[in-house]
């Protein structure tokens, strides 16, 4: 087995992850059933419960400190008018066995410093180092005999007619030879398979100087919100705060970017009117592309004219727990020539006819 890298390991969207473990995700469950069905995400929802028991797994299996911690989450309505879907959230996800409560306007100004009308409140989401949690599945994967080529770009790739091997070819004159490829390059997998389902948004991020004192957020839970484009704001294991969101459908990388301190100050001012009783000072700041699907779901792509091959688009707005849970279902295909799950994800989403 190997691994082939362009660039540096944990470099590109891993760097700047937000890493908010949720299994809720942009579009509301509710919707996602009226598209697919009730059993379809039924299923959905209960792999991606899985994948965040995997991810929590696998940091207390490697070992470096990936700073993860169960935190609850606080998804709140931005305005009147989004209450009742979100009691329709609330009770979809009552019925699906998840431990959650429904927020009264009372309730929420009990345990924060900010309103809102309603909100779910969702126990046993996560926070996370992407960055380390990277390098230590890197690491663990090299102990285990898995070659890594990082900076190694692949320049070519071909089937051999006689053995229907993938041949891989890199700069440098690597060539490898594979029973299977996993092409699990983020938003640079669309550069070699174009994927009608996804489509791509510029967002932004800041992450604030330490704080001195968390006391004042309440479980110091993972927050956001029904507008969209939405807010959403976690802490840090050395105390910081990561505040983002404020989305731009720009496709134009110069227009982004040259938004980008605008939206760091918008960021920090909305921080500051939930959060009055401390002034936040950004420290690092960025902004991206950022990638999601049209109906909401993931996706694992197989192509005619890849054979062999599996495109893992974990696209969207959890899309650590997305690409856990698609890792997977691709290495349990591989590894037994079948997975039940498979077909959830699939391109062409052949189950969507079959609610």
């Amino acid at each position: 087995m190997a691994v082939i890298e362009k660039g540096k390991i944990g470099s590109g969207s891993t760097s700047s992850n937000t890493a908010l473990i949720q299994y809720s995700g942009e579009k509301m469950f509710t919707n996602l059933v009226n598209t697919f069905g009730k059993m379809y995400i039924s299923m959905h929802l209960e792999l991606l419960q899985e994948a965040i028991n995997e991810i929590e797994a696998a940091c207390r299996t490697v070992d470096l400190n990936c700073e993860f911690q169960r935190r609850d989450s606080l998804y709140s309505a931005s305005c009147s008018e989004d209450v009742e879907s979100l009691r329709k959230e609330y009770d979809f996800l009552k019925e699906q066995g998840l431990k959650v409560d429904f927020l009264s306007k009372e309730k929420i100004e009990e345990k924060y410093p900010f309103s809102r009308e309603a909100a779910i409140y969702s126990y046993g989401d996560g926070e996370m180092n992407p960055f380390k949690f990277t390098h230590a599945l890197i690491d663990y994967a090299a102990k285990k005999g898995v070659q890594i080529f990082e900076n190694t770009e692949m320049n070519g790739h071909h089937v051999d007619p006689q053995t229907g091997r993938v041949i891989l070819s890199a700069k440098g004159g690597l060539s490898i030879s594979a029973g299977k490829v996993i092409f699990a390059c983020g938003y640079e997998g669309i550069d070699l398979k174009k994927e009608k389902q996804v489509s791509f948004v510029s967002t932004y991020t800041v992450t604030t100087k330490p704080v001195a004192d968390l006391t004042f957020w309440y479980n110091q839970t993972l927050l956001w919100e029904t507008a969209r484009p939405y807010l959403y704001m976690r802490t840090t294991a050395d105390n910081r705060i990561i505040i983002g969101g404020l989305d731009d459908n720009t496709p134009y990388p110069e227009d982004r970017d040259s938004k980008l301190v605008h939206k760091r100050d918008k960021l920090i001012e909305e921080f500051n009117k939930m959060f009055p009783s401390i002034q936040v000072e950004p420290e690092y700041y960025l902004t991206a592309f950022y990638g999601g699907t049209t109906d909401g779901l993931p996706i694992i792509g197989k192509y005619e004219e890849y054979p062999n091959s599996y495109f893992l688009m974990g696209f969207g707005d959890n899309g650590t727990v997305y690409s856990q849970m698609l890792s997977k279902i691709i290495a349990e295909e591989i590894r037994t020539g079948n997975s039940p799950d498979l077909e959830l994800y699939l391109n062409d989403r052949p189950l969507v006819a079959k609610k």
